[in-house]
């Protein structure tokens, strides 16, 4: 089984006791400084070389969520996965390979992907310009690579209708047009 490690703020009892539940043996970073990049950044430390899933708490799985992913992550064990997206492409395209990484709600990274993104964002130049863009970050590494990631349609995780804990201004109408069967 696939490394999971979940990040997530202390305060959202409810969400952390849902995944707790339903995903018993996942690894937590939890944010400590109220700085998502700071628990990003901790969460990909603690990953270091392995193969990992990594989510947010603020999230519902669906009905198979682990034998659905690592079925996924078996098709294609050495790109960059992603399980969640709020594309209206997705309705029409489907699963995919794609340049364009969005959402960090839930996604894989292959063998020492963590720690090389790690050191990626050590000397990211557009740090200031997007302070908690874990995403942007992702989506420029695998920029200068020249490396698509795939992803996976339907989503297999539903970003909740909550507020976000990074900016309390943003829409909590961030959801997935694609999933289905949520996990109660």
């Amino acid at each position: 089984m696939t490394r999971i490690i979940v990040r997530a703020v202390p305060e959202r009892v409810d969400c952390i006791a849902y995944l707790r539940r339903h995903l018993p043996s996942a690894e937590w970073v939890f944010d400590e400084r109220r700085d998502a990049w700071d628990t990003f950044m901790r969460a990909l430390d603690l990953a270091g070389q392995d193969p990992c899933i990594h989510l947010e708490e603020d999230i519902l799985l669906t009905q198979g969520f682990l034998s659905k992913i690592e079925a996924f992550i078996e098709e294609t064990p050495h790109r960059v996965l992603q399980f969640f997206s709020m594309r209206k492409a997705d309705l029409t395209l489907g699963t995919r390979f794609d340049r364009n990484y969005l959402m960090n709600q839930c996604f894989y990274l292959p063998l020492s992907y963590s720690r090389q993104i790690r050191e990626y964002a050590d000397q990211w130049p557009r740090r200031a310009e997007h302070p908690t863009g874990t995403d942007t970050m992702i989506n420029d590494f695998l920029r200068s690579r020249r490396e698509p990631y795939r992803l996976h349609v339907p989503s297999l995780v539903q970003h909740r209708e909550v507020k976000s804990a990074i900016n309390p201004r943003r829409s909590s109408k961030r959801q997935s047009l694609t999933f289905r069967d949520p996990m109660p």
